[in-house]
């Protein structure tokens, strides 16, 4: 699996961190992108983390809602890295497993309810140049080729 970022510290004991996040697209060239207060994270996919007895499936469609307040269409899984960052928001070394789908948006059926995050429409340039995670940005491009 290919590491994006920083390389892991020796003298951190990282947990791993699973999570789902989706490249989502509408019809007309755009794509939903999370405005987020984590430091290294402004301009993110929505998603995140997988919760224990979860399928990635299952937290995406969670957490855009969380996110985005947007239903979604999971079209094909586009692939998985990982990278080594610290959470502030949970005081946590974390070696996250970012596994990304392209997504379709249904319709929005909800104000997002994480208070730091703020969903965005972008033309497709915009969004792939404004991506805050090198890991993010492989991804969009390599969705945006299926």
């Amino acid at each position: 699996m290919r590491r994006f970022g920083e390389r892991p510290l020796s003298d951190i004991a990282y947990r791993r961190r699973p999570g789902a996040y989706g490249v989502i697209l509408d019809d007309r060239g755009r794509a939903l992108i999370a405005l987020n207060e984590c430091p290294g994270e402004e301009v993110a996919l929505p998603g995140g983390g997988i919760d224990p007895f979860e399928t990635p499936v299952r937290a995406l469609h969670r957490e855009a809602m969380e996110e985005t307040g947007w239903r979604i269409a999971i079209t094909r899984r586009v692939g998985t890295y990982k990278r080594f960052v610290y959470m502030p928001e949970y005081d946590l070394w974390a070696e996250k497993i970012c596994h990304i789908y392209l997504c379709r948006a249904g319709r929005r059926v909800a104000d997002p309810i994480e208070p730091d995050h703020q969903p965005v429409w972008m033309d497709l340039e915009v969004a792939a140049a404004a991506l805050s995670v090198d890991g993010d940005r492989e991804m969009f491009a390599r969705a945006l080729r299926l």
